[in-house]
């Protein structure tokens, strides 16, 4: 059976995608699946991430980390999703053609939403390409504060939206950066069980959802 495709797609820059992608592949790993990482972005945070990585933990046959152009990711990611349970693709932070094939072959796209309503407004060009690509997306809002009247209210108009938004969020941790600059994912790296807990969420809804 071939892989699923995961792309993680959002037109402003630092919205967490990086974050999202090797936390989600990390949990997905740990549940004992094989994960291959596709990097689009030219900045390439994913490589620094797998090279410290490889560095602190080793190699892993079932964690695999490569590069391709924003054009070449479908062939990419066929190539791969032969191989491993899950191809999650790390996309630039820009909105035009170049996105198109990292959507057209996924069978989820996660949209990351920082709790701002300047995040919102850049979502919806993603949403509309998606949507043109006939893609089942999935919003994940990221760096949420508790309790706060923001994060509510962005929840809401991204409801809005028309798209699915995920009951699983990622709160505004330094668990997260830690992990990130040590190759770690949060539920490894953790002093804080809270952070690997909303990990564990996103992975157990984003299965749900992809059946």
């Amino acid at each position: 059976m071939a892989g699923r495709i995961i792309t993680i797609a959002q037109q402003k820059g630092g919205s967490g995608k990086t974050t999202i992608a090797v936390n989600l592949a990390v949990a997905l790993r740990g549940r004992g699946h094989s994960v291959a990482l596709l990097d689009t972005d030219p900045q390439g945070s994913m490589g620094r991430w797998f090279l410290e990585r490889l560095e602190r933990r080793g190699e892993d046959e079932a964690l695999e980390f490569t590069t391709s152009s924003a054009w070449g990711a479908s062939y990419e990611s066929d190539k791969l999703k032969k191989r491993f349970d899950f191809v999650i693709i790390d996309t630039p932070p820009k909105i035009d053609s170049d996105l198109r094939p990292a959507l057209r072959v996924a069978d989820l796209v996660l949209v990351p939403v920082a709790t701002s309503h300047v995040d919102l407004w850049a979502t919806e060009g993603v949403l509309d390409l998606a949507r043109r690509e006939r893609c089942d997306t999935l919003i994940v809002l990221n760096r949420t504060r508790s309790h706060a009247r923001l994060t509510g209210e962005v929840a809401e108009a991204a409801a809005a939206l028309g798209a699915e938004v995920a009951a699983a969020q990622l709160a505004n941790r330094v668990a997260y950066a830690e992990a990130l600059g040590q190759g770690l994912g949060a539920g490894e790296a953790a002093r804080n069980a809270t952070a690997r807990a909303e990990v564990e969420a996103l992975a157990e809804e984003v299965l749900d959802t992809l059946g």
